[in-house]
């Protein structure tokens, strides 16, 4: 028997698992993201609505020793009348065969005619709600997600395991241990602006590296969101914010945590899930045009603060488009104004329901 028939008689055994936001409604699809971001369990949400299909599944990182003759693809797919093709893992080696849909995750993604690119992120809160069947109010399931982070798998661990696992997530990113040191110093940094070079700078004292594999190995992980770098608005040259799409991951590669830094990571990711015109600018958390809002990070927001932090963003604001601000906190509630423009103090929680 060869691999394709190999293939095609082992049909996959379908977990239960529960529906997101995102779906596979087209045909011929492209999902991008990071690894255990949930691209596997779309594709398997996608074959179960089309249960009467046939189809061929191929995890290119789970061929072991067998080995693909790609070049046999169409000639199968004709003679078994196979009308889905999943390519999980796919490195755009070989020509795509002719097939009535195909379903492609990658760790990047080239542009193919008649494709569509789906994005790939984590839960976001609404998300994680419905995910999160263990704690039965939003405000634990809030500490829950604050703590351990984004990743569906993990709900289901044991919180004494939650951290542990997301470490060994770390490690499965990359298979090369230069380059997962690249990432946990990326991830150490998650909400700062800091510079690749700058970064460089400080890894090459501790390590043996040329520049190219550093900014290549970086490269890679903005590809597929893994890190996703924000650009300062209207200044595309300026140095640009870092964020990793799991915040938690910052407990697992460093014991000195600024918490004002993961509370803007786990923003900016509800933001990212959401707009494609992010900015950051001179003491303005995020700014997003499109929306015409304004977001400020104070996770311990208290009333003394409101005169320091006007007087900080009033210059800034004088550059933007705006109509609201908010003040996202951990638990304060208040409305007031800052320039005559309301300014809505919300909790996380609450704030990430209503985007």
């Amino acid at each position: 028997m060869n691999t394709l028939e190999i293939l095609y008689e082992n049909k996959l055994q379908f977990p239960i698992f529960l529906e997101r936001k995102i779906k596979i409604n087209y045909t011929h699809t492209i999902l991008v993201g990071p690894k255990f971001s949930g691209k596997t369990f779309l594709i398997y949400d996608y074959l179960l609505n089309n249960v009467n299909s046939n189809y061929l599944y191929i995890d290119m990182n789970d061929l072991k020793e067998l080995k693909l003759d790609v070049s046999k693809l169409q000639l199968f797919i004709n003679m078994n009348n196979i009308k889905i093709l999943v390519l999980e893992n796919f490195d755009y080696s070989f020509y795509l065969p002719i097939v009535d849909s195909i379903i492609i995750s990658s760790s990047y993604y080239k542009q193919i005619s008649n494709f569509e690119i789906l994005q790939v992120m984590p839960l976001d809160f609404e998300e994680y709600l419905s995910f999160d069947i263990k704690h039965q109010n939003t405000t634990n399931s809030f500490n829950s997600f604050l703590k351990f982070g984004n990743l569906a798998e993990t709900i289901d661990y044991k919180d004494f395991k939650k951290t542990k696992r997301n470490n060994e997530i770390i490690q499965l990113l990359n298979t090369n241990s230069t380059a997962n040191l690249i990432l946990k110093l990326l991830i150490k940094n998650s909400s700062q602006i800091k510079s690749p070079f700058w970064l460089y700078t400080v890894f090459k004292k501790e390590h043996k590296i040329s520049k190219d594999f550093f900014y290549k190995t970086i490269k890679e992980y903005e590809q597929n969101n893994t890190i996703i770098f924000c650009q300062k608005y209207d200044s595309a040259k300026s140095t640009k914010k870092i964020f990793t799409y799991n915040h938690a991951f910052v407990h697992s590669v460093t014991y000195t945590k600024n918490f004002s830094f993961i509370f803007s990571n786990m923003i900016f990711l509800e933001l990212f899930n959401k707009y494609q015109d992010i900015y950051y600018t001179d003491f303005i958390d995020f700014y997003i045009p499109s929306e015409q809002t304004v977001i400020l990070c104070v996770p311990f927001y208290n009333n003394m603060q409101l005169a320091n932090i006007t007087s900080r963003i009033l210059k800034p604001l004088e550059n933007l488009n705006y109509k609201q601000i908010y003040i996202i906190t951990i638990s304060n509630h208040d409305t007031v104004h800052i320039n005559d423009i309301p300014c809505e103090i919300i909790p996380f929680y609450e704030w990430a329901l209503t985007i």
